[in-house]
């Protein structure tokens, strides 16, 4: 009778501790274009060609079924405001190149479109956010939906993520 109650402790702890270092899973995602917390070139602004910056994605887990890019400013005015989100991406993706987007599917960003749109900051130096979550599921979630529809679909299904964060401000 020890034996199996035994057994059946393991196995929950074993699923447990596999659970939470699912959860805790980290990936990278870095740019060749500027650095953790560094500045991101205007290149990639409404100052330039407002182009996306080159990315490349490592980390992430075997158990991945699709990958979300979200691109946003947590300084902005009016709260988060998104600038980037596709989802549906291969998990075989590893890079990103520069002005272009990756293979997915493309949600509405806060510009009203369904492309990327560089920093633009009103006043001040921002911080944007280029976020990689990895998920254990492709999303059922039509194009152009927003970004509060995505983070309802994707809820539940992170195994891992990453995020680098870059600063700009505009020049006078």
């Amino acid at each position: 009778m020890r034996k199996p109650i035994i057994s059946g402790v393991v196995v929950i702890l074993l699923a447990l501790i596999a659970s939470l270092a699912a959860e805790g899973a980290k990936m990278k995602i870095t740019s060749s274009a500027f650095h953790e917390g560094g500045n991101i070139p205007s290149k990639f602004t409404c100052d330039g060609s407002d182009t996306s910056p080159p990315l490349q994605i490592t980390g992430v887990p075997s158990e991945a079924k699709s990958l979300v890019l979200i691109a946003d400013d947590p300084d902005a005015p009016s709260g988060l405001f998104t600038h980037c989100l596709i989802w549906n991406i291969p998990p075989q993706t590893n890079s990103i190149s520069e002005g272009s987007a990756p293979k997915g599917v493309h949600g509405t960003n806060d510009f009203g479109k369904p492309d990327y749109k560089g920093p633009c900051p009103p006043s001040g130096t921002h911080r944007y956010s280029f976020k990689i979550y990895a998920l254990d599921r492709e999303l059922d979630l039509r194009g152009g939906a927003k970004r509060s529809q995505l983070d309802a679909a994707m809820k539940g299904h992170v195994v891992a993520q990453g995020v680098i964060v870059g600063r700009y401000a505009r020049g006078k």
